[in-house]
């Protein structure tokens, strides 16, 4: 997944392979961050800015791979999904500045929706708001878990579980319309 930015074109891609502490990875980052227990954790993902190999990030959970909503980039700053977590980086100058897990299993993406200035995590068990400073704004659930669809719509978020069921959810507190 690639995005144009200020900041330069930021590339996020799949690392299965990766290994931390290896010197024999296919590609080499100037940083790594390894947030599992596992030296092969189940997802991972490496940040290239302008094609550059910036920095690598490992995360358990449930694996994610790389989409169009597994990066997002708001006022400067970059949004990942990264396993149960999202991880939020200055592209330039490189600096990390937080991780935040945002679902008990995985998040399958970031959003941002600009009318309401709200950093959306799409999870299997949990859609969650957060602040652009790494904090939990709120999380709701539903019956099942989120894999049917999702969209951020003008008033409210809609997610639909596993059996079909429709949900709409408050950008301002995440309590269901």
């Amino acid at each position: 997944m690639r995005i144009e930015t200020s900041a330069g074109a930021i590339e996020l891609v799949n690392e299965p392979g990766y290994t931390f502490g290896s010197a024999d990875n296919a590609r080499s980052y100037r940083l790594a961050w390894n947030f599992g227990e596992s030296r092969s954790p189940s997802s991972v993902h490496g940040l290239l800015i302008e094609g550059e190999p910036i920095a690598i990030f490992g995360r358990g959970g449930g694996a994610t791979g790389v989409h169009e909503h597994s990066l997002v980039c708001v006022d400067g700053l970059a949004y990942l999904a990264v396993g149960d977590c999202v991880v939020c980086v200055e592209p330039r100058p490189f600096s990390f500045k937080w991780k935040l897990q945002v679902d008990d299993a995985t998040c399958f993406g970031v959003y941002y929706n600009d009318r309401h200035r709200a950093l959306i995590s799409h999870g299997e068990l949990a859609i969650s708001r957060f602040s652009e400073k790494g904090a939990l704004v709120w999380c709701a659930q539903g019956a099942d878990i989120f894999t049917a669809g999702f969209a951020l719509l003008p008033q409210y978020i809609e997610a639909v579980d596993w059996n079909g069921r429709n949900y709409r959810f408050s950008y301002a507190d995440g309590t269901p319309i």
